[in-house]
């Protein structure tokens, strides 16, 4: 989050209730809360089914705190056993 915005939201006092009311939209299956570089910095766990997802989840961080928002997308160990097909298509054509 950028430090200022959420430094005026903290003065105002609705850092904290703004972050919970972002936090019931976006239903994470985790949310942790730390330091990056020296920024206030919110770690979620979202399930997205679909790209056209990512602004649901981007925007409202974006709107309240000016922040920088970065997506790591991962797979879960099932999805990891359907990923044979496609190595072994790359491997065929890049190997």
């Amino acid at each position: 989050m950028d430090t200022e915005a959420a430094n005026e939201a903290a003065r105002k006092g609705t850092l904290g209730s703004t972050i919970q009311s972002i936090l019931e939209d976006l239903k994470p299956e985790a949310a942790y809360f730390g330091d990056d570089k020296g920024e206030r910095t919110a770690f979620l766990v979202v399930n997205l089914a679909d790209a056209s997802e990512i602004p649901r989840v981007a925007e409202p961080w974006f709107l309240a705190f000016n922040a920088r928002v970065r997506f790591h997308f991962v797979m879960t160990p099932g999805d990891l056993a359907k990923v044979g097909p496609g190595i072994a298509e790359a491997v065929k054509k890049f190997g």
